[in-house]
């Protein structure tokens, strides 16, 4: 796959993450199901961390080879934060604790914390892949 080629997939990714930010914002402003905020909370994270693997040629098929890829790739080695790890696994077993296990959706103001910590996350990957000459929109 050719440089511009990923470069295209690595801002498709990012748009995707960005978007999700906005709904997820958008639902919590007009009072909407928190579930689908902490979905879409996820999902930013889980687009962002796609735009990276997509940096080193590597499309993981299931969301934990994914996450799994982002800790060996870009945590362990010390490319990124560990908060951003610890970030990324909050948002996915929140959503999995929300889609599966428990009854009642999440309290409103758990639902903006946990976007929140979307929105740094996909902040931190956008400025790294501004920083490796990935030219994205603002996030």
């Amino acid at each position: 796959m050719n440089q511009e080629h990923v470069k295209a997939l690595v801002t498709k990714r990012m748009q995707q993450a960005q978007e999700c930010l906005e709904d997820g914002r958008y639902l919590l402003t007009a009072g909407r199901g928190t579930r689908t905020v902490v979905n879409r909370a996820y999902y930013a994270a889980f687009y962002a961390v796609l735009a990276l693997l997509q940096t080193l040629g590597k499309a993981p098929r299931k969301h934990r080879g994914a996450i799994g890829l982002f800790n060996a790739e870009f945590i362990r080695t010390g490319i990124l934060e560990k908060e951003l790890s610890i970030a990324l696994h909050q948002l996915f077993d929140e959503r999995q604790e929300d889609d599966y296990r428990r009854f009642d959706p999440i309290p409103i103001e758990e639902a903006n914390e946990l976007l929140g910590v979307a929105e740094r996350f996909v902040h931190s990957v956008g400025e790294h892949l501004r920083q490796g000459g990935y030219a994205l929109t603002s996030s």
